[in-house]
């Protein structure tokens, strides 16, 4: 799966590079700036070795003026090119910024609207990497890359153009190198193309295994697994900097190589030359002057340089086209709850559900809740209860559309949920999960999530009436404490009296708790099971509980067995039928009882 996802599609890919341009359109006008600038710029540097030539053949006619004439615009062109690169280098990383900028956001409003489908089979480091590195080596192919490329291309013409109008014969001589070049340069990208391809893949690994690992560090060491932990990563590192040490290798080869055949384009420039130059003493063959040698040594020089830098951009080209193409497919990843395109707004909620022949897979065909119907009325509590994996909290995530059921209807006050907007539908609907998320704030922003419509009178009021203003107040700070990540400085129960204190400053329609009290201690549940009795009037309420007590108070009860309600009823109608519900209580529910007095 892994392997396949980092996989690299073509070194180059028109549709990929397209898409990847429409970027640019919000800055067109800068990125034009910036080629008329790079075109200037590439022309700057081919211009010093012809001006040297003027400057010495100025020299030797013993023309000072027109020397020192010279020798200044040598000078400016050097001051000039410093300038023109300042300006290029602040625009193009301007352009760069900007457009990952966009991008991030983009990816990140995208993640937002995919259904928990799409969460359950992308492991949290995968997405991390195409929001960081993925992102980030875009961002060296708008700044560094496009522009650079069209730099880089216009200084080898200017090179020819210089160096053709200079010497004909001299131009063909380090031409001859080129042939050579060229298959060196297609060799090196293969290679490049399968290290990077590598090193690529490593580096998803290592962010998959670190973003598992360390979210996992209570349960390795208490099971005792660092060095199980630390072997495997260790194996992923070791891939990783194999990988990349192949890479150094194709560079440490290709760069050398350049070097080398730069090194035989100019000893056979000063071979030929100087021999051209002689003959032209002479008065044989093409004429061609000392300063015509010296001129063609610096385009030498300067022509080979270009074509490195070149196979690096090739490096960035490829790296985009790899991260482009996973960012694209996340982008074009359509995982989510359909909606109707003239959704029904519902301004207010009863909070009467029903569902009718519902049946759900969470993979094809794979079905755990089949045929399911039951109804719900106005502010009733009723009650989900059965064995793992009987489907009960696949059912409140029907309610809440965190996933797409294959068959049958699900209503909301007799309004089909599909023809509603997800966000006006979970605006009614709050949900208080066994696994409590929290956030790196204050407890006050804990409870509302940063929701402008409710006020720190609200919060505190809703902390109050699930009792959570107890340990609170007994906070450093109180209701601006930071709780760290994930609630690192509260209790499990704690935790779960302020998710309690979060879904009721919502004050929602229909109020979901999904084992939400599993981990609270007695004292901590009589305060909640007051709360809820007093706030819950009028409201409807789903409720999957291992506490007798929360289910005993419910309207009904619903046993689910192997994604099939087998019974509904009361309490104790339940227990007069003698079938699953009466088992469940005697295996789970008894002890509770009997200790409850």
């Amino acid at each position: 799966m892994a392997h396949e996802e980092e996989a690299l599609g073509k070194a180059y890919d028109s549709r990929l590079m397209r898409r990847l341009i429409a970027y640019l359109r919000p800055y067109r006008g800068k990125v034009v700036l910036a080629i008329v600038i790079t075109i200037l710029l590439a022309a700057l540097g081919p211009l010093r070795p012809w001006l040297v030539m003027k400057a010495i053949d100025d020299l030797i006619a013993n023309d000072m003026d027109g020397f020192y004439t010279i020798v200044i615009f040598i000078v400016s062109s050097i001051v000039l090119q410093a300038c023109v690169q300042y300006v290029q280098t602040i625009i193009t990383q301007w352009i760069g910024q900007k457009t990952i900028y966009n991008i991030r956001q983009q990816i990140i409003k995208k993640l937002g609207t995919l259904s928990m489908r799409f969460f359950d089979r992308n492991p949290v480091g995968r997405l991390v990497t195409r929001l960081t590195s993925d992102v980030e080596v875009l961002n060296e192919l708008f700044s560094s890359g496009i522009i650079m490329v069209f730099a880089d291309v216009f200084v080898i013409v200017w090179i020819f153009v210089f160096m053709l109008t200079t010497s004909l014969e001299l131009s063909l001589v380090v031409m001859g190198v080129f042939p050579i070049l060229l298959y060196a340069t297609s060799l090196f990208r293969k290679k490049a193309r399968e290290s990077y391809r590598e090193v690529r893949l490593q580096v998803a690994r290592m962010n998959a295994h670190l973003n598992e690992h360390v979210s996992g560090m209570v349960t390795v060491q208490l099971f005792g697994q660092e060095q199980r932990t630390f072997d495997e990563f260790s194996r992923i590192n070791r891939s990783h900097a194999e990988a990349n040490i192949k890479s150094v290798f194709y560079y440490a080869v290709f760069f050398p190589t350049v070097e080398f055949f730069s090194s035989v384009a100019f000893g056979l420039i000063i071979w030929y030359g100087g021999s051209l130059v002689l003959q032209s003493e002479q008065g044989l063959g093409e004429y061609v002057t000392i300063q015509t040698l010296i001129a063609f040594i610096m385009y030498t020089e300067m022509f080979f340089r270009p074509l490195r830098d070149l196979a690096d951009k090739y490096n960035i080209l490829q790296g985009a086209m790899a991260s482009s193409e996973r960012i694209f497919k996340l982008l074009d990843d359509d995982t989510k709850v359909s909606t109707s395109a003239n959704p029904v707004k519902m301004e207010q909620v009863k909070g009467a559900i029903e569902f009718r022949n519902v049946s759900f897979a969470y993979n094809d065909n794979d079905y755990v809740l089949n045929n399911i119907s039951f109804t719900v009325n106005p502010g009733e509590t009723v009650a989900f209860v059965g064995a793992t994996g009987a489907g009960k909290s696949s059912i409140t995530n029907l309610i809440t559309r965190f996933y797409e059921f294959q068959k049958g209807d699900i209503f909301i006050d007799g309004v089909d949920i599909r023809s509603l907007d997800v966000k006006d539908l979970r605006k009614h609907v709050a949900i208080v999960l066994q696994d409590v998320v929290l956030f790196n704030a204050d407890v006050e922003t804990n409870i509302t999530l940063g929701n402008k419509e409710i006020s720190s009178e609200k919060a505190r009021w809703a902390a109050e009436t699930v009792g959570a203003s107890r340990f609170i107040e007994r906070l450093p700070k109180g209701y601006q404490t930071n709780v760290k990540e994930r609630g690192a400085i509260l209790s499990v129960g704690e935790k779960q009296l302020l998710s309690f204190a979060r879904a009721l400053a919502y004050d929602p329609s229909i109020l979901i708790l999904d084992e939400a009290t599993s981990s609270i201690d007695t004292e901590s549940e009589i305060l909640i099971q007051r709360a809820i009795e007093k706030l819950l009037k009028g409201r409807t309420s789903i409720v999957i509980a291992h506490r007798l007590s929360t289910i005993q108070k419910a309207n009904k009860i619903v046993v689910l067995h192997k994604g099939e309600i087998r019974e509904i009823g009361s309490h104790d109608e339940l227990l007069k039928l003698n079938g699953i519900y009466r088992t469940l209580y005697e295996l789970q529910y008894k002890e509770q009882e009997i200790a409850a007095p």
